[in-house]
């Protein structure tokens, strides 16, 4: 039984049956699967344990521990090409009269380097009955999202501490091979365009909620407004609800029969509402308790007009109010800060000072100060050399007056599908099929399918990579866009997600050496 999941996650799955388990169909005997931490992470994100359990696996174990040898059964080793994870393989099989399984099968999610593939023929090549690589290399993060799960890529990228070692090429030639994996396994042979970057829980008990892919009331709201959220929620209660009472309505035996056997589907169908409503208030509470005012101020700042439309004439006295504003926290006002500073295309050195004074914001100065490092104008005496990507007329779409800004990533994907991208700005490394017309009419793969949803996606694909991060809002445009250009969908993905925080974490971790940089994945 293939899982209940969609879009990248059920592509991944596929190739892991066609891949794996498919080697396994002709045999009726359990079977105990070894994982490392990536390969932990990467099932747990496309199955579950009733999945595996259809396709013969009855043991799930990490390959790094120890474990009871079950020398009558056969191991799958689905593992990165990694020393410590090749180690834990050898180690079962070091002496074949204590082998703690009948025979290995060894699949690994990316290249295996000839040092570690040599290692393994000459300690347990005896016990190895195959040995492939399935290309794997990247986490389907959400059903049109992906990460590399690359966490310190923007710091060996944008480092000037790094300017001359070979940190970034390395970890660029990572996460090429890694985007590769990506295609493979959609299929996809496409034409690469790139911008080169030149830079000089409730009742007084707290309860774990689960927000999966196969769960469809999260997939339905996880990008909408919390407003939209908030009004479409308590009706979707009280649907369930109504259709529970109606149900008791009916006193034969064989309906009470039936009502028994649904009653547990019922409760976790409003367990699962209530569990999304509890985190829509609490969304809520935090945001009209002191929220609302600095969106407001983040919006007309990043817009550079407000609500009516009217343009900003002083950011400075738009700005003011949320300094001053004992509620906001440092990472507030240091956005607020931001935002001011991009609005006028720079400060001078002394109001800079001033600001960084003022907000008692020292500690973390360089969360402004090193954006220098992303060729952004921090001080105004500062030329930068960036190009400035024309924005689209957004101005007749409906929106949420606190939700007026636009990814610029929104306007790419758009520009790319129309086939509108400047080839100066976005050169080729290599050409799309000729098949291809830009309107996402046409498509290099003619395979004929039943419904829509296949048929869009059967014509043409976007994926769009960013390097350095991705935010929630750059996410939900890919949707908008998928849905607005019925012919394309579009698949975004980055070395890993962002959060406001996360970012100016990330930028202040610039300016330090290597060795006092601690990174971890969100």
């Amino acid at each position: 039984m293939a899982p209940a999941v969609r879009g990248l996650k059920s592509f991944v799955w596929q190739k892991l049956k066609s891949a794996v388990f498919d080697d396994f169909t002709k045999e009726e005997e359990w079977k105990v699967m070894l994982l490392d931490d990536y390969t932990t992470k990467l099932l747990s994100l496309c199955c579950k344990m009733t999945d595996l359990l259809a396709e013969g696996v009855t043991v799930v174990e990490s390959v790094y521990k120890t474990r009871e040898p079950v020398p009558h059964m056969k191991a799958i080793y689905l593992i990165t090409p990694t020393k410590k994870s090749v180690d834990g393989l050898i180690d079962d099989f070091i002496n074949k009269s204590s082998s703690r399984y009948k025979a290995a099968y060894v699949y690994f999610t990316d290249f295996c380097p000839d040092s570690l593939f040599n290692k393994i023929k000459a300690s347990c090549a005896k016990s190895i009955r195959k040995c492939k690589e399935i290309n794997i290399s990247f986490f389907p993060y959400e059903s049109q999202v992906f990460t590399l799960n690359i966490p310190d890529a923007f710091y060996r990228c944008y480092s000037p501490t790094l300017e001359r070692t070979k940190d970034k090429d390395a970890v660029l030639q990572v996460m090429a091979e890694q985007i590769v994996t990506l295609c493979a396994t959609l299929d996809e042979n496409p034409g690469v365009r790139y911008k080169r970057y030149k830079t000089e829980g409730s009742g007084g008990k707290e309860k774990e909620a689960i927000l999966e892919e196969d769960d469809d009331l999260w997939v339905k709201m996880r990008h909408k407004h919390i407003a939209d959220v908030i009004e479409e929620l308590p009706k979707l209660l009280k649907d369930s609800s109504s259709k529970t009472k109606a149900t008791e309505g009916k006193l034969s035996i064989s309906a009470l029969s039936q009502l028994m056997k649904k009653m547990p589907l019922y409760r976790k169908e409003i367990s699962r509402q209530v569990v999304h409503l509890n985190i829509a208030e609490d969304c809520m509470s935090k945001f009209k308790s002191n929220i609302e005012r600095l969106c407001k101020t983040e919006q007309d700042l990043a817009l550079g007009t407000d609500a009516e439309g009217q343009k900003v004439k002083d950011s400075m006295r738009v700005l003011l109010p949320v300094l001053l504003n004992k509620s906001h926290d440092s990472y507030d006002k240091i956005r607020a800060i931001l935002l001011y500073i991009f609005s006028t295309n720079g400060t001078t050195q002394e109001n800079l000072d001033k600001l960084i004074q003022n907000v008692h914001i020292e500690s973390d100065s360089d969360m402004i100060r090193n954006w220098k490092y992303l060729d952004v104008p921090v001080i105004s005496s500062f030329v930068a050399q960036q190009h400035k990507y024309v924005r689209r007329d957004r101005s007749k779409e409906e929106t949420f007056q606190l939700s007026r800004w636009t990814p610029v990533i929104k306007d790419v994907m758009e520009d790319a599908i129309e086939n509108k991208l400047d080839s100066k700005d976005w050169p080729y490394c290599s050409r799309c099929p000729p098949t291809w017309n830009g309107s996402g009419a046409v498509s290099a793969r003619q395979k004929p399918r039943a419904s829509q949803r296949e048929e869009r996606r059967s014509s043409a694909r976007l994926i769009v990579f960013v390097l350095g991060g991705l935010a929630y809002s750059e996410m939900r445009s890919a949707y908008e866009v998928s849905e607005a250009h019925k012919s394309c969908e579009v698949v975004i993905g980055s070395t890993h997600i962002l959060t406001p925080r996360k970012l100016l974490e990330d930028v202040k971790s610039l300016s330090k050496p290597k060795d006092m940089v601690c990174l971890k994945d969100e």
